[in-house]
């Protein structure tokens, strides 16, 4: 993609945002701050989603401001030779029309002066809210200058609202752009699971100690290898009984001959998320009831992905998967149904939450956990309640969201079984989970990580060679 396109694309997105304004709007949204990791140290800087949705542009320290009429202006660090020499090349107000495609840029260092007048004679401010620090605050305070003249006959904004929903929609339908690079991305990531995945069976073949952070690092390697920026999160290893918890990071426990492995693991490319998660045997080959579960996930998932299309609801997903899970835990003697009934009354119970407690899926996209409602905007106003048989709260419910193509979503059931009492041994400390990214279509889904296997007969031969 050339660059003048490439600069269109973001163009059109602040357009898209000054239509939705309304009469006398205007829209304010920083980026991310810095942030100090320890002393004289930042935590590796990483740019606001929002924000670059809008521009294109990483650095630190600026601000874009969008009208109504469609006028766009950017705040940003101002050229200075000696703080590049330590922190890298800033674009500068100088150039950041030419380059971004916005209509003027000034110093961030104007901010406070020019800001005030900007928002003179505005009917309503639009900002992002609750998503940095102090904006209310800053916002209110560019606000006090022009109160104060409105004795000379400018008028104050008299409102405030959330710039969030606009954008989550926007974001929430990928477009072509959008879908290509997360498509790379997904096998960058893909490429990272199979090496870990064989690096963990060729390090116990060898008799080597192998640990999570060996495998941790196999991902990292993979990631920055083929021009990912970053991990999209912080990398789940879990070994052995560690994949029964479900936010575990890469440590240093052993792997062992025997157990299974769980990896959720993927990268970021060009400022969107991939997400994986693999289960493997250490040694290449499952047992007996490690595969039995296995199938099990993998048979829910299947299912899922059967539901996932365009006019089908967010939730069938997750549905589908219960149903499968619920009979499959019954089959396999996890659950007991002289104690709670059949299928259909452990999914009533959710007698099944012992050994899934999570939703099958999330929006994907900028954000690993992406933007976007879960509720259908055109039906919020309809609510249901019904009481929660585990905690016995009341929960409302309303119609969830309807899929459309383009929405991105993971696809990601799975089963944790823990120690406990009627539980048979055999599925102690057994944790599996498979997740893979889909883009949904008129008919149906694109999985865009299936470039790492998913079924146990490929997985065994891929960790033989």
């Amino acid at each position: 993609m050339d660059a003048s396109t490439h600069t269109q694309i973001y163009a059109e997105r602040r357009a898209r945002v000054a239509a939705a304004l309304g009469p006398g709007g205007i829209a304010i949204v920083p980026t991310a701050p810095e942030r100090a990791r320890n002393r004289d140290s930042d935590f590796l800087y990483r740019h606001d989603s929002y924000f670059y949705y809008l521009t294109g542009f990483t650095e630190p320290n600026a601000w874009l401001v969008i009208s109504a009429e469609g006028a766009t202006t950017l705040f940003c660090q101002p050229k200075d030779l000696e703080r590049e020499i330590w922190d890298g090349i800033r674009l500068g107000p100088e150039a950041a029309p030419a380059v971004l495609g916005v209509d003027e840029a000034f110093s961030v260092a104007e901010l406070a002066q020019r800001l005030p007048r900007l928002l003179e004679n505005r009917r309503t401010v639009w900002y992002p809210f609750a998503t940095h620090d102090g904006l209310e605050s800053r916002i209110n305070g560019w606000l006090q200058p022009v109160r104060a003249r409105v004795r000379y006959g400018a008028l104050c904004p008299e409102s405030q609202r959330d710039l969030c929903g606009v954008l989550d929609e926007m974001r929430l339908v990928k477009d072509a752009h959008e879908q290509a690079i997360m498509r790379r991305a997904s096998r960058i990531s893909a490429q990272a699971h199979i090496r870990a995945m064989q690096r963990s069976a060729a390090m116990l073949r060898a008799g080597q100690d192998v640990r999570e952070y060996h495998l941790d690092a196999e991902l990292l390697h993979a990631f920055r290898e083929q021009g990912s920026q970053y991990p999209a999160y912080g990398s789940i290893v879990a070994a052995g009984a560690n994949a029964c918890v479900l936010h575990y990071r890469a440590d240093a426990a052993p792997i062992r001959n025997g157990e299974l492995v769980l990896i959720d693991a993927g990268c970021e490319l060009d400022g969107y998320a991939s997400d994986i998660t693999r289960t493997f045997p250490a040694n290449g080959r499952f047992t007996g009831p490690q595969r039995t579960l296995y199938e099990l996930v993998l048979a829910s998932q299947d299912a899922a992905v059967a539901a996932t299309r365009a006019g089908a609801r967010f939730v069938d997903p997750h549905d589908a998967t219960v149903a499968v899970l619920a009979q499959g835990l019954l089959d396999v003697g996890l659950l007991d149904a002289n104690k709670v009934g059949h299928a259909q009354d452990v999914i009533a119970n959710r007698s099944y939450f012992q050994f899934y407690m999570h939703r099958t899926g999330h929006w994907l996209g900028m954000d690993v956990h992406d933007c976007g409602s879960y509720v259908e905007p055109a039906e919020v106003g309809t609510v249901s309640e019904r009481k929660d048989p585990l905690s016995g709260e009341i929960i409302k419910d309303r119609p969830s969201r309807i899929l459309r193509p383009g929405m991105v979503l993971t696809i990601e059931p799975g089963l944790y079984v823990r120690p406990a009492e009627g539980v048979p041994e055999a599925f102690w400390n057994i944790g599996i989970r498979i997740e893979d990214d889909a883009i949904v279509t008129a008919t149906g889904c694109e999985l865009i990580t299936r470039d790492v296997p998913v079924k146990a007969d490929e997985i065994e031969a891929l960790m033989r060679g």
